[in-house]
């Protein structure tokens, strides 16, 4: 036997395990003190009625022979996959159904596509960045080049021609800095992943809070992509399916090297090694598209927007610079008097019952800043705002 010393490598406690210890320990120490949670990006709005009304029909269809659905195609069934379709060529996109592989949620799929690339291959990704990006090929032993994110460059790095890579990451809009590529940013990206024969692993788990029309919701909006992109997305943040776990991967056919077709291994890999998405689950998730469904979810959007604006607005009052807070989810803040960031996430849980995530936990240039989510109650939204207001003298 002969393990991967690569596990070695790993970072020896996962950056949301650290915080839910301190947590627990103020908790126990303060039993009256209520604590309000805007660290990790989990929703609280429950689902839509449309797809639950979608997914107790899907187990009623479980109960009658007539309709009981047992093993499904591995890369997801036919009716989810042509409303994605449908939803892309709403933005302008013209995807082909068999370009859509139905998983099991961006996270997984993130790890699982590197099964097609060697360990050979110089990746390229932000910093500061979501820890699974550099985690996944840290166990793969691969060559990581950072791009520095910082407040210079609001947050978005652009194309280095002194860097060689091979795969490279976008997260837009980002995880965890809530910055968000413009399409012509994008364009570049793709013009300098092609220059370098590189494929460019895009996450757009965030897109359905895009609302500036300047801005790419999808990297296929830009022209070329397809010859050079995979797109990951998830729809825990679209739909609130956080605790359903289904999403999609589109790779595109163009995606060809050395006479390998791209699409073609990926559907070899899914095929082997996955079973598909529950057909209960494909129900709920095809609901999503559908008029009601579109209605629905954008209430809930609405929902989680106004409280981005609710903390977006604070920090304008207290002059705390951030990135974020509009067409994102993620308000990325500078910690105020010169604190460091687990010295702030303390400041902030002990004096005001706060939670967020210090932003070294996503990498050197996240140091001396701090996120934010959007994603609890309006009311727990609007009493944290207050407290930090207080916190500071306002």
């Amino acid at each position: 036997m002969k393990l991967n010393k690569n596990y070695n490598n790993l970072k020896q406690n996962y950056l949301f395990s650290i915080i839910a210890h301190k947590v627990a320990e103020v908790a126990e120490k303060n039993p009256d003190k209520t604590i309000i949670r805007l660290g990790i990006g989990d929703v609280t709005l429950p689902l839509v009625p449309a797809v639950i009304s979608a997914m107790n029909g899907a187990v009623d269809e479980m109960s009658q022979k007539e309709t009981f659905k047992g093993y499904g195609p591995e890369q997801g069934y036919g009716f989810l996959k042509e409303n994605i379709r449908s939803y892309y060529e709403r933005m302008g996109v013209c995807l082909e159904t068999n370009e859509i592989f139905i998983s099991d949620g961006a996270k997984s799929d993130l790890s699982n596509i590197l099964g097609l690339f060697t360990e050979d291959n110089v990746v390229l990704i932000p910093d500061p960045v979501y820890p699974v990006y550099v985690d996944d090929n840290v166990i793969d032993g691969r060559k990581i080049v950072f791009a520095d994110a910082d407040e210079s460059n609001g947050f978005l790095p652009m194309p280095n021609e002194a860097v060689n890579p091979d795969i490279i990451y976008i997260c837009s809009p980002n995880n965890p800095t809530g910055a968000a590529y413009s399409k012509e940013q994008l364009a570049e990206w793709v013009a300098y992943a092609k220059r370098k024969e590189a494929i460019i692993l895009y996450d757009a788990a965030y897109e359905c809070f895009i609302t500036d029309p300047n801005m790419a919701r999808s990297i296929y909006q830009v022209e070329g992509a397809k010859d050079c992109a995979v797109e990951i997305c998830s729809f825990s943040k679209i739909a609130g399916f956080t605790g359903m776990r289904c999403g999609y991967t589109v790779v595109p056919f163009d995606i060809e090297q050395d006479g390998l077709s791209l699409n073609k291994m990926w559907l070899r890999r899914q095929t082997t090694r996955f079973n598909g998405v529950n057909y209960i689950v494909q129900k709920g998730a095809a609901a999503i598209f559908t008029p009601a469904g579109e209605a629905q979810i954008r209430q809930n959007l609405e929902y989680y927007k106004r409280n981005a604006k609710l903390i977006a607005q604070c920090m304008d009052e207290l002059g705390i610079p951030y990135t974020g807070g509009e067409n994102s989810p993620y308000i990325w803040l500078r910690c105020p008097n010169g604190m460091g960031s687990w010295e702030f996430f303390d400041y902030l849980l002990e004096k005001a019952g706060i939670v967020g995530t210090p932003g070294a936990g996503f990498g050197k240039n996240g140091e001396g800043w701090f996120r934010l989510t959007a994603f609890g109650s309006y009311e727990n939204t609007l009493e944290a705002v207050e407290r930090i207001k207080i916190l500071f003298g306002k």
